[in-house]
């Protein structure tokens, strides 16, 4: 009688495409998304003030503190970016910066040199040989309007790209 009844709530499972998850099955997996939307957190941001990655368990806690709650069907990544800025509001937390490189023609360069200067935070270097060409810092939502200028200006011709990320003066944790 048991295998009849398991038969055919797994047919109805195919037929209706649902399926029932049990409480502690579903408390499981809101915990597991929780952790790792943490554990993304905490590799890609640092404490301003000592420059160094804060640990999963104190992103957990910071995340409790401020009733953040994830959503299993949401990627963690996703969900990480969204809860930074609630995160922002209560702990020093900032994104790792990117090292980038710009190549543009020096005649495209001309337009947008300015611009493209305006979205690093700072520069390593910069060479006006043939080619207009600087290296250096950025915040990470700086890449994309970076790209799309460069793009733009050069006519597919430019390139940006990311070449790094800066890491903290003794810890490895950061790898390009």
């Amino acid at each position: 009688k048991q295998w009849y009844q398991r038969r055919v709530r797994g047919i109805e499972i195919l037929e209706k495409g649902e399926f029932q998850l049990s409480e502690k099955e579903r408390q499981s997996a809101l915990n597991s998304k929780f952790t790792e939307v943490a554990a993304s957190i905490s590799g890609m941001c640092i404490n301003p003030a000592t420059q160094r990655p804060y640990p999963v368990s104190m992103v957990e806690t910071a995340m409790k503190d401020a009733h953040v709650s994830v959503n299993p069907n949401k990627s963690a990544k996703q969900q990480a970016l969204e809860v930074l800025k609630t995160l922002k509001e209560s702990i020093p937390i900032e994104r790792v910066k990117m090292t980038i490189r710009v190549s543009i023609g020096q005649g495209d360069a001309k337009k947008c040199r300015d611009q493209i200067k305006a979205l690093f935070s700072s520069i390593s270097s910069e060479d006006n040989d043939s080619q207009f060409e600087i290296v250096g810092t950025a915040e990470p939502g700086n890449y994309k309007p970076l790209a799309e200028m460069v793009g733009k200006h050069s006519r597919g011709k430019g390139m940006c790209e990311v070449i790094g990320v800066e890491k903290s003066s003794d810890m490895d944790v950061f790898k390009s």
